[in-house]
């Protein structure tokens, strides 16, 4: 089975951490956190592994090389400018008719290969994997009629959303969607998508999940891997 990593971007909110180093390289535990992802894809048995590579590519390129260490077969797809999280996609040759799309800076337990199977059950063109997230609001927040007459009084309410995790799984005509040589994120991939009445699956996942992108997730992720190190990890 074949998986795409986005391993681009510049990681801009994880600074001064990623001016001379990439953030899929930074460190969790004993290893870098895409060193995690490449052992969790192994042992699902994602073993055609695509990195979508741009910001300081070398360094990832040097540590990876073509994946024999891990027994699996790495291919790099260079952006000599930056096409957002969905662009990438269109440089990549020789795409299976599905497959695995995601970041390669997540901490997760998730399973990919059951989430896969899923995606191939559904048929659908687009797969987003999902996590409940609450997010506390610290504010009391007020609730009016068309008159302005106070409704309702919520004092500091705790919401929960359903927020996409940067996993994915897409159908190869996904291609279709996304314009030659042009910066495209995700989200707006798949507003598309639903403007064109595409099906488009959600995969609730209910494990654990942190992605690195804030120095406060980076820290919180290097406590949760040591708290649960063998449920990351996968030989």
């Amino acid at each position: 089975m074949q998986a795409i990593i986005l391993a681009g971007g510049k990681g801009t909110r994880l600074k001064p951490y990623t001016t001379v180093f990439p953030k899929p390289l930074m460190p969790i535990g004993d290893y870098p956190i895409l060193e995690v992802v490449i052992k969790q894809l192994k042992h699902y048995e994602f073993n055609e592994i695509t990195m979508a590579v741009g910001h300081l590519r070398e360094l990832i390129q040097a540590f990876f090389n073509n994946g024999q260490k891990w027994g699996v077969n790495i291919s790099y797809s260079v952006e000599d400018k930056p096409l957002g999280t969905a662009g990438p996609l269109n440089l990549i040759e020789n795409l299976d008719d599905n497959f695995l799309m995601m970041n390669g800076d997540i901490l997760t337990n998730m399973n990919y290969q059951a989430f896969f199977r899923q995606h191939l059950d559904s048929e659908a063109i687009c797969s987003i994997a999902t996590y409940k997230k609450s997010v506390k609001i610290d504010l009391g927040i007020l609730e009016t009629n068309k008159l302005n007459e106070l409704t309702s009084y919520i004092e500091k309410p705790t919401l929960d959303y359903s927020v996409s995790m940067g996993i994915y799984a897409f159908k190869k005509n996904i291609l279709d969607f996304i314009p030659d040589d042009s910066y495209l994120d995700l989200p707006e991939l798949v507003k598309k998508l639903l403007e064109k009445r595409e099906r488009v699956m959600s995969y609730q996942f209910d494990g654990l999940w942190l992605d690195i992108g804030r120095p406060d997730d980076y820290e919180a992720a290097i406590q949760q891997f040591d708290d649960h190190r063998m449920e990351f990890i996968r030989e």
